[in-house]
């Protein structure tokens, strides 16, 4: 059964919606393994990246804060650090979240775009991007991570919808 009031009393409803029509994003259905395990790899990289922001990379990611950014460059790659690592926490533990994450973690790519852009426009040198061109190509990969975000979670597919 699914769609709206096919719950009955102390039953979860199929889908992203309730019996009252109220979109639900934090109790997800889970999904298929390949999107499960995508979701995982996902997670436990941004955990990796967010801990490489407090420690032996932050030099590098400081090249990525762009020059025009009105806050401290430390501070942005040490807050930035801790969200990466909150949000894959999130994705490997949250499933029932997914939707919600999914949709965190799709933002928080594209926020971060700026700062990929400025290396490029700015030409800094950083995790082996030393030329225009490989800086010119990283831009291309963040759309996949955002499209990463919204696969592995199926957040786009499970999105609440208004009837």
């Amino acid at each position: 059964m699914s769609g709206r009031g096919s719950a009955s009393a102390g039953e979860r409803p199929d889908g992203p919606e309730c019996d009252a029509g109220v979109m639900v994003l934090t109790d997800a259905a889970p999904t298929s393994l390949p999107r499960t395990l995508a979701r995982w790899v996902l997670g436990t990289t941004l955990v990796g990246a967010g801990a490489s922001h407090l420690t032996f990379a932050r030099d590098d990611f400081r090249a990525q804060v762009p020059s025009w950014f009105p806050v401290d460059d430390d501070t942005v790659v040490l807050v930035s650090g801790l969200v990466e690592i909150g949000l894959g926490a999130a994705l490997l533990a949250w499933g029932r979240g997914r939707v919600t994450v999914g949709f965190v973690v799709a933002a928080f790519f594209v926020a971060i775009f700026p700062g990929n852009i400025a290396q490029y426009v700015e030409g800094n040198d950083a995790f082996g991007l030393d030329t225009d061109q490989k800086r010119l190509i990283r831009l291309f990969f963040q759309p996949v991570l955002v499209a990463w975000a919204l696969w592995a979670t199926a957040a786009w597919r499970d999105r609440p919808r208004r009837r």
